[in-house]
């Protein structure tokens, strides 16, 4: 149905180029990487950063 090829990858990679520079690419590149870590960090933890601890939960 749709699938990159290398021509795709090639486009997307020259329109990255142009948008963000050379120079910034490889602090995109940590960035995306400490973010996917976190992510896979914070799945395997199992917790809940949605509940504000800080609150005190209503028991009524």
């Amino acid at each position: 149905m749709f699938g990159l090829g290398m021509p795709e990858l090639i486009v997307v990679l020259v329109i990255v180029v142009i948008i963000f520079g050379a120079n910034r690419l490889p602090q995109l590149g940590e960035g995306l990487g400490k973010a996917i870590k976190g992510f896979k960090k914070g799945i395997s933890d199992g917790t809940d950063s949605t509940k504000d601890s800080s609150k005190p939960e209503n028991k009524a």
